[in-house]
C-alpha cells in the first residue's frame, strides 16, 4: 500500500508559498544540512534522480526510511555489491519495490555512513493500537508526539488514510493508521539527529513524499525537537498537482504504469 499512499499526499497544503517547480538536474542544495528526497516507492525516473542528487551533494550520511537502525548497521559491509546488499537487507521481502531501482543511490556516495530510519512492523502496529507517543517513550514530547493533532488536521489524515487504503479498510482503524505514519516521521527525524551528530552533514533522507513534506512530516518532527537545521525538502510527482504542493522543490516525471492498485482489495 506505499505505492497508493504516497498517490494522495496532497490532500491537503496548508501554508503553501514555499514551493518552487524544478526539473530534476537543475535542483541545487545551496547550504542545506538536510536534504529531504521524496519519492513515489516505485518509480525508478525517481530513484535515478535521487541517485543523481547523492552524486552531487556528495553527503556525509544517508537516511533510509527502508532501513531500520539495525539493518543499515549491515549495509556498510556490501555497498559495492548490489546483488549482495539487496539479499542480506531482504529488501524485496519486506515490501519494497525492486532494489535495483534503489542500489544507484548506495554506491553514488560510497563514503556516506548509513542510517536507517525505517520503523519495525511490529512498532508500526503497536502505534496503530496504542499511539505513536507510547510507542516513541521517553523521546515522545521531544518529536512533538504527545501533542494531540489539530481537529482538521487530523481529519484531513484520516481522510488521506481512507483514500490510500482505497476504502478498503474499517474507520475505527484510520486514526491509528495517522497514529503509525506519525510514528515512521519521528523515527526518520530521529534518524537524522544521529546522523547529523555522528558526521556533521550535510544529511540525505531517502523517503516516500509524504515524510518529505513541509507541512508535516519529517520537517515538523525536526521542528519539534528544535534541531535548528537548515532542512531542504524535495517532492517528485508524475502529475502537476492541482494545489501549491507543500516542498521547496518538487519536479514531475514520467509515470509508472500501475494498472489499478486497489484491484487487490476488492
Amino acid at each position: 500500500m506505499r505505492v497508493i499512499s504516497a498517490l494522495v499526499l496532497l490532500a491537503s497544503a496548508a501554508d503553501a508559498g514555499y514551493a518552487e517547480k524544478v526539473v530534476p538536474g537543475d535542483v541545487g542544495f545551496g547550504s542545506a544540512d538536510v536534504v529531504l528526497m521524496g519519492e513515489l516507492h516505485d518509480n525508478p525516473y525517481h530513484h535515478g534522480a535521487q541517485a543523481e542528487w547523492v552524486a552531487r551533494m556528495k553527503p556525509e550520511a544517508i537516511v533510509f526510511e527502508m532501513l531500520t537502525p539495525e539493518l543499515a548497521l549491515r549495509a556498510g559491509q556490501h555497498l559495492g555489491n548490489p546483488a549482495v546488499l539487496g539479499a542480506m537487507l531482504e529488501w524485496e521481502e519486506r515490501g519494497w519495490p525492486d532494489f535495483a531501482m534503489y542500489a544507484p543511490i548506495f554506491g553514488a556516495a560510497p563514503d556516506a555512513a548509513i542510517f536507517g530510519g525505517g520503523v519495525p512492523q511490529g512498532e508500526a502496529r503497536a502505534a496503530v493500537a496504542e499511539g505513536a507517543a507510547a510507542v516513541m517513550g521517553g523521546a515522545a514530547d521531544v518529536f512533538g508526539l504527545s501533542a494531540t493533532l489539530p481537529e482538521a488536521e487530523l481529519e484531513a489524515r484520516v481522510e488521506e488514510q481512507a483514500q490510500a487504503h482505497c476504502g478498503a479498510l474499517p474507520e475505527d482503524l484510520l486514526p491509528g493508521m495517522v497514529e503509525a505514519q506519525r510514528l515512521r516521521d519521528a523515527a526518520l527525524a530521529r534518524a537524522v539527529l544521529a546522523a547529523m551528530a555522528e558526521t556533521g552533514g550535510p544529511v540525505a533522507v531517502i523517503t516516500g513524499n509524504g515524510h518529505a513534506r513541509r507541512d508535516r512530516g519529517i520537517p515538523q518532527a525536526l521542528e519539534a525537537a528544535g534541531a535548528g537545521l537548515d532542512i531542504l525538502s524535495i517532492g517528485q510527482f508524475e502529475d502537476a498537482p492541482e494545489d501549491e504542493p507543500p516542498f521547496d522543490l518538487w519536479t514531475v516525471t514520467p509515470a509508472v504504469d500501475r494498472g489499478d492498485p486497489c484491484a487487490p482489495l476488492r
